[in-house]
């Protein structure tokens, strides 16, 4: 992978165009690292995409051909590579935009479904196309799917791996936004730009109170809401943001 940081906002691409970024354990456990320590060095944003054509073609095939023979082995295996990105990105507090450049297949996709914010290039290819090589989806693929598109067209998705395009990703909020590829890097920094404007440790806790909240009975979602408030009201950014609006100025927040 490319990783670099500039102004703050961490770029991460996946390097192998050759191979339509197709993804090996070693790349998804980098990625892994990668976003965990973004996640103390507490960057702006983190945009992720890939290099040349496509976005990512799924899991590299020939390095699954190299799968442990035992069960407990690949479990772990599975576990300490595509099981931890899912869970670096979804605890990192840091907002993850997905520049979705091309075809995003496979965990391809289900990374895509893993960011907060997601843009892709009108001529983008999409697919859940696990079904294809008698796999079901991972890299969170089946907690997440369901939960942005809806369980019956997550279920059609995943077993038929049909092919669809970036408008119907972005009509099932798969991506935010379809838009020409020609658009594609003006649409992502100016919301990129949006996200450095406010203060990413209270963005960090809006997405950590979503995410916790989805398997939550909604007494207690209520109640852990209230509880990441109170927490907010003390910050300096709440006594920032107040201050500005009462002196009629811009908030400049510590990001």
């Amino acid at each position: 992978m490319n990783i670099d940081t500039e102004d703050g906002v961490l770029r991460i691409a996946f390097d192998r165009p050759d191979a339509l970024n197709a993804i090996t354990e070693e790349t998804v456990v980098e990625l892994a690292e990668t976003i965990e320590n973004a996640s103390v060095d507490r960057h702006d944003a983190i945009v992720i995409t890939g290099e040349g054509d496509a976005f990512s073609a799924g899991g590299d095939l020939e390095s699954l051909a190299d799968s442990p023979d035992s069960t407990r082995e690949a479990y772990e295996s599975v576990t300490d590579s595509f099981g931890r990105v899912v869970e670096a990105m979804l605890e990192c507090p840091v907002p993850i935009v997905a520049k979705v450049n091309g075809d995003a297949i496979g965990a391809g996709l289900a990374i895509v479904a893993l960011a907060d914010i997601a843009y892709a290039a009108e001529d983008a290819t999409f697919s859940c196309a696990f079904v294809r090589i008698g796999l079901i989806p991972d890299t969170g693929g089946t907690f997440m799917l369901p939960r942005i598109v809806g369980l019956r067209a997550a279920k059609k998705l995943a077993f038929t791996g049909e092919f669809f395009d970036a408008e119907r990703a972005a009509d099932l909020e798969l991506v935010n936004e379809a838009v020409p590829a020609d658009e594609l890097d003006d649409q992502v920094e100016e919301t990129v730009g949006k996200l450095r404007t406010h203060p990413t440790e209270i963005i960090g806790t809006m997405k950590q109170a979503m995410h916790e909240n989805m398997a939550r009975p909604w007494s207690e979602a209520l109640d852990y809401e209230n509880l990441l408030q109170v927490q907010a009201l003390t910050s300096d950014a709440h006594e920032e943001g107040v201050t500005a609006f009462l002196e009629n100025r811009e908030p400049e927040f510590e990001t």
